[in-house]
């Protein structure tokens, strides 16, 4: 589902007059998707309001760690659901509400539960401490039919080499979305451009 954006924001809004600046920021620097990260109050207040005001964009939820959780952010209109780990209650309920499920999984037996679950397309976090694009080549080689989408220390920098490995789906990062809107545009236009760099 995210692979057509390539690089996913992942945002954390500690207010809800943040919200649609930095949306609104993102889409027009040409990329129209973000993962709000569900660890703050207005967390569900800003999804409603990113929903309402940009249609065309695709948001969803992040941190998103129990099923309770996950019906408020479906509830409040998230389009794809992330958790730091795989929870069964979360992945249940998204299959059931025929909602894209993202889940962290860093080790070979995480990855085999996520498996069973029927799930595909998995968040490698955090990236840069788990080993990076070295640790997910071998998970990729015991688990071919993978695909992942390495967040946590990655970088504009490092953006491209990650990209251009065929097992990995996009990127999530939290750099797209450092300092005011206006910053925000600049890095979306940037990250698109080597996403279409490497990508073509």
């Amino acid at each position: 589902m995210l692979e057509q954006y390539g690089v996913i924001p992942v945002v954390t809004f500690r207010r809800e007059e943040d919200a649609l600046p930095m949306l609104g920021a993102l889409c027009a620097g040409g990329l129209p998707v973000a993962e709000i990260c569900f660890r703050t109050d207005c967390a569900k207040e800003c999804i409603e309001a990113g929903r309402k005001a940009f249609p065309d964009m695709c948001i969803g939820a992040g941190t998103v760690l129990s099923g309770a959780q996950c019906a408020d952010a479906l509830a409040a209109g998230a389009q794809f659901i992330v958790s730091p780990g795989y929870s069964e209650e979360v992945a249940l309920l998204c299959e059931e509400r025929k909602v894209f499920y993202l889940p962290g999984c860093a080790t070979p037996t995480e990855i085999m539960r996520a498996l069973a679950a029927g799930l595909t397309t998995l968040k490698f976090f955090p990236a840069n401490v788990y080993g990076g694009l070295s640790a997910i080549r071998a998970l990729a080689a015991a688990f071919p039919q993978m695909r992942f989408v390495p967040t946590g220390g990655v970088s504009e920098e490092t953006l491209a080499q990650y990209l251009a490995f065929d097992k990995i789906a996009a990127v999530g990062g939290s750099w797209l979305v450092k300092g005011t809107p206006a910053d925000a545009e600049e890095a979306a236009r940037r990250a698109v451009r080597i996403v279409h760099e490497v990508r073509g």
